[in-house]
Order: structure tokens, then C-alpha cells, then sequence
């Protein structure tokens, strides 16, 4: 049974690497072109969206996409994922819509061919220099002033805790969205570490379903750098709030949000004083509910 069992696991492993490779190798003519000049790189963008999503929909995993907020493609957002896998961008990037960048750890450059890609699409940091710090912060700036929204992983690098309790979040992209006065939108991911695991250079995929949720935007307006530790805790206690409901509940590793659910269908976006309301659920489809 257990060499049953490690075959299984070998074999899906290779299903699913394969089926991640495959699609750049396919795109990745299209890509060297179009990265030479700025104004091809949405052109770029939406290739590694077909990547992504092409290569998630052959995982043969079940995807579960639920919105509790409505997208408006005429706002700005500032979205703060938790970190717990590599998985974390394909799943971002097949769920959010638009030409939006990521703030990433600077080895994704390195990263044999995709490397050069991502440097010059998205935005590269190294935590432990201060100064590659401080121009992914202007880079940042930049991005936003472009219209484009962003996505920051406020803690910063995968924990050994991933799906279980996050790092404390750093201060960068709270006190962006309060200088630019932009909502703030937490993302929880409850099961890529189940997935796809970070073991240090090891490769170990296993099936399990997965799930990403959008949360409803916190409004920054009028807040200033003095409410940024308040705004930062609330954000923290949202995503470890999902993270943990999804570690207790144990029916095929999915949450029981029927009102949300119930909600989401009909798109609306939830007011102060309102219920919650669910944008809706999504199963393998590519994009989101725009407004």
C-alpha cells in the first residue's frame, strides 16, 4: 500500500509539473517578443494569466473563487495576500483581473528564462537590503500612479507556519494605500501550503482542493500614518481569523459560507451596516466579477 501511495504521489507530481512547464514553454516565444517594449508588457501580462490558469486547470484540483466584495475596474485596490506557497501568484493570477503587478522576492528573477520576465513586469525586492527595499517602495509608488493595482504579501516571505498563524505584516503596504488613500483588500489562501509545501528546494505536490477569498475593501480615506498599526492588526486579524476557521472545519477542506454564498450571486457589494455579501463563487473560471 505505502509504495501504492509514494507512486500515486510520484506521478501526480510529474502530472502536474509537466503541466506547469508546458504552457510557458509554449508562450515563451510570444513573451521574449513582447517584453521588449512597455507598452506590449498587459500583452505580457495576460500571457502568464493563461499560464497560470491553464496550468491550475489541469492540477485537477477543484478551485473555489469567492468574492466578498464587488470589483470596480474604474478603482484602484492595494491587495494583501497571506504567503504560504509558491502556488500563491499562478492562484492570483488567475483570480484577479487586470494588468495589475506583484512586489515579489528578488530570486524569482533568477528564475531560468521567467526570471527576465518577471523583471521587467513586476517589481523585485530583497528584504535584507535596505535599499533594494526602499526602490521597490518607489517602484511601488510608480505602479499605482500608472493605474495599475497592486499586490503585496505584508509578511513578506513564506512562514514555516504557512496556513496555520501568519508573521507579523511589515508596514509597506499599509502605509501606501494610507499616502495614496486606497482600500486596502485582504486575500486568504487557507490550502496552496497543502498543496505545494515550501521545503526548502524540495519538491512535494500533493492533490488537495484549493480556495482563494476577496475580501471586502477596507476604506483608507481620511486615515493617516498614525492610524497605520490599527489598519495593519485589522488586516492581520481578518486573514488569520479565515485561515483558522478553514483549518477547524474538515468537509472537503472548504468553509460553510452559506450566506455568503447565498449573497455573492447577486453581486452586490456590501455598505456599512449591510450583511456580508459574497462576490460570486467561481470554479476553474478564469477573471472575476467586474463592475
Amino acid at each position: 500500500m505505502k509504495a501504492l501511495k509514494y507512486l500515486s504521489h510520484r506521478l501526480y507530481t510529474t502530472w502536474c509539473v509537466t503541466w506547469f512547464v508546458m504552457p510557458f514553454v509554449v508562450t515563451y516565444p510570444f513573451q521574449a517578443v513582447l517584453i521588449r517594449r512597455q507598452r506590449w508588457y498587459p500583452h505580457v501580462h495576460g500571457i502568464n494569466r493563461f499560464w497560470s490558469s491553464s496550468a491550475l486547470r489541469m492540477f485537477l484540483a477543484p478551485i473555489k473563487v469567492e468574492w466578498r466584495m464587488r470589483f470596480d475596474r474604474k478603482k484602484q485596490y492595494i491587495f494583501t495576500p497571506n504567503h504560504s506557497s509558491y502556488l500563491d501568484i499562478p492562484l492570483l493570477l488567475h483570480t484577479i483581473p487586470g494588468f495589475i503587478n506583484f512586489v515579489g522576492k528578488s530570486s524569482l528573477t533568477k528564475v531560468p528564462l521567467w526570471g527576465k520576465v518577471y523583471e521587467k513586469l513586476y517589481i523585485a525586492v530583497d528584504r535584507k537590503s535596505t535599499i533594494s527595499s526602499a526602490k521597490s517602495y518607489i517602484q511601488s509608488v510608480r505602479t499605482l500612479e500608472q493605474g495599475r493595482n497592486l499586490v503585496i504579501f505584508p509578511e513578506g516571505t513564506i512562514p514555516p507556519t504557512a496556513g496555520e498563524e501568519l508573521l507579523p505584516f511589515k508596514d509597506g503596504p499599509f502605509r501606501l494605500a494610507i499616502e495614496k488613500q486606497l482600500p486596502v483588500v485582504p486575500v486568504t489562501m487557507p490550502y496552496n501550503h497543502k498543496f505545494l509545501p515550501d521545503l526548502d528546494g524540495k519538491l512535494k505536490v500533493r492533490w488537495h482542493p484549493l480556495k482563494i477569498v476577496i475580501h471586502e475593501p477596507i476604506e483608507t480615506k481620511g486615515m493617516t500614518l498614525q492610524d497605520l498599526p490599527a489598519l495593519k492588526e485589522r488586516v492581520h486579524s481578518i486573514i488569520q481569523t479565515e485561515i483558522t476557521k478553514h483549518n477547524k472545519i474538515d468537509v472537503n477542506g472548504y468553509s460553510n459560507h452559506q450566506k455568503d454564498r447565498a449573497l455573492s450571486q447577486t453581486g452586490v457589494q456590501r455598505g456599512e451596516g449591510a450583511r456580508s455579501a459574497a462576490g460570486p463563487e467561481q470554479d476553474l473560471e478564469l477573471g472575476g466579477p467586474v463592475a
